[in-house]
């Protein structure tokens, strides 16, 4: 059988995506718990974006659910999130990592300038072919689904498998 992966980056790496989430969690709680919040302060909003969610979507969804049940206003706060605006997580300074981080940016850039033609990226990343299929493996692009890894550099939104 066939299996196709889909690769979700984690949130930290999808700008946008925690305060869509954070919108879409509050319909579904007021629904499920009967309220009917409003939204959120510009604090909560600044905190929310700024936030690395280290747990992920989970800790989103919980921090969520905890400020639905738990607020006494119309709207969710920054302390309802148990979030402080401004609040930053010390920058993982690990070279490694921020090398690996920074090659990753550099080839789904690439295949989003080049529109996922893998010959043209080689070139304009200045390595042969088969150094780009083999980069492109060790960060999870699938050389069959570079387009669509280009559409993430482009919107950093979630990735998605094209069937092919």
């Amino acid at each position: 059988m066939n299996s196709v992966t889909v690769r979700i980056p984690p949130l930290r790496d999808r700008r946008g995506d925690p305060l869509l989430l954070a919108r879409f969690f509050l319909g579904r709680f007021n629904r499920e718990f009967g309220r009917s919040l409003r939204g959120f302060s510009d604090a909560a909003v600044q905190a929310i974006a700024e936030h690395s969610w280290p747990g992920n979507v989970r800790e989103l969804e919980n921090r969520m659910k905890r400020a639905e049940v738990m607020t006494d206003g119309r709207q969710i706060d920054a302390a309802d999130l148990e979030l402080t605006p401004g609040e930053s997580v010390e920058e993982d300074l690990d070279l490694r990592a921020a090398r690996l981080r920074a090659e990753r940016d550099v080839l789904q850039k690439a295949l989003a300038r080049c529109s996922g033609r893998l010959a043209q990226a080689a070139k304009l990343l200045g390595v042969s072919r088969p150094t780009l299929y083999s980069l492109m493996e060790s960060h999870g692009i699938a050389p069959d689904h570079a387009l669509q890894a280009s559409n993430e550099a482009e919107t950093s939104a979630r990735d998605t498998a094209v069937p092919t």
